[in-house]
């Protein structure tokens, strides 16, 4: 099968896709949010959750908008005039997609999110929690940057990289990053004529970064490196990347049906290969719990989540969402995964069955101990 095929088929597979576009698309180069746009958008995202593809959008913005409302020609470099900038935008902006959205027929929801908020262990857990939970309902979370109350995050420039952490976060098999360029070149296109349109490329390939320079637009921050970048690190759990012209007609759908649009940089690993390597080679475990014969036969044979009625002990100090193994009466590590109960909780929650979780607990996270996606056997 030629690579075209394969870029082909990643695209057709696709099932959990991951939107983001950059400020100079949503707001016309800064003129204002730009309704005949996100209206577009709109309708291809809705026509792709009809065919039973889930999707989330990513969408910067909210400080391009705000310095038109503010009447601002230029991106001010003042923390404090940003994130007003920010906070005056985003209500414009949440306000568009939702009508929007909501005359295809979607229903939609706004997911304010930081960088500091995928790095905690349960923050994280909880995004996460949340924004599958939109997804089974039918739901399309519309995400920025939490502009307003963070400070280094808006250098990192038009939410490429939260993009990709998004990506992670919810497993996408795919990132799809509109931008106003065509896709990548081996060379700045405006300065050299010679330069070579790069149609698909392997993700992380070091080559790719020193292909990408030039800064991004007055109004976004990006440019083609926060994109490659991005890209990489989206192919860490999997997720192939495109990176294609934001007015390009029905590009979305297009992509979908298999068209290569842009420049798409495909993931080495498949997305539950890259997953269960990160937790097979997950050196620094905090902690053990140990299940009955019937747990573990579930776990191993038919691939099911990990309910506390089949743990019998729990072993060291651990945290929600840091890696554990699980082992069977024998002492022997037959999985590991993510705990969504701390140690202390898991210890009260042994041979009980999830439906006395929140009575025990005064909540409950998850009915899980470890969820089957947050799994992987190792013996």
């Amino acid at each position: 099968m030629s690579e075209q095929k394969n870029g082909a088929a990643t695209l057709r597979d696709a099932r959990r896709i991951v939107v983001k576009v950059g400020s100079s698309l949503v707001t016309n180069e800064g003129r204002g949010l730009d309704e005949v746009a996100i209206g577009e958008w709109s309708r291809q995202l809705a026509a792709l959750a009809a065919d039973g593809r889930e999707v989330i959008m990513v969408s910067s913005g909210a400080i391009a908008e705000g310095m038109k409302r503010l009447g601002w020609t230029t991106r001010p470099v003042e923390l404090d005039k940003l994130q007003a900038a920010a906070a005056v935008g985003q209500m414009g902006l949440a306000q568009m997609y939702e009508t929007k959205l909501r005359e295809q027929g979607m229903a939609s929801a706004q997911v304010l999110l930081t960088h500091a908020d995928l790095a905690d262990r349960e923050r994280y857990l909880n995004a996460r929690s949340t924004l599958l939970t939109l997804l089974s309902l039918r739901v399309l979370p519309v995400i920025n940057e939490n502009d307003t109350v963070v400070n280094d995050e808006i250098k990192f420039g038009d939410n490429d990289t939260l993009g990709a952490l998004v990506a992670n976060l919810v497993e996408a098999d795919l990132l799809v990053i509109l931008t106003d360029q065509k896709g990548l070149y081996s060379a700045d296109p405006r300065k050299d004529p010679n330069a070579r349109f790069i149609q698909e490329a392997r993700a992380g390939d070091a080559t790719l970064e020193t292909m990408a320079g030039g800064a991004g637009s007055s109004i976004g921050k990006g440019g083609m490196i926060t994109k490659v970048l991005a890209a990489k690190r989206a192919a860490g759990s999997g997720a192939s990347t495109v990176i294609a012209w934001g007015r390009e007609p029905d590009c979305l759908l297009r992509l979908a049906q298999g068209e290569i649009i842009g420049t798409l940089l495909v993931a080495p690993d498949q997305k539950s290969q890259a997953r269960k390597r990160w937790m097979a080679d997950h050196l620094q475990l905090r902690g053990a719990v140990t299940v009955d014969a019937g747990a573990a036969a579930k776990l191993r044979d038919e691939g099911k989540s990990l309910l506390p009625i089949g743990m019998t002990a729990v072993d060291g100090d651990f945290h929600r969402g840091e890696v554990i193994a699980v082992r069977d009466q024998q002492g022997h590590e037959i999985a590991r995964g993510l705990a969504n109960y701390a140690a202390p909780e898991a210890r009260l929650l042994c041979r009980k069955p999830s439906s006395e979780i929140e009575k025990l607990l005064g909540y409950m996270a998850e009915p899980e101990m470890i969820h089957r996606t947050n799994l992987v056997v190792t013996r």
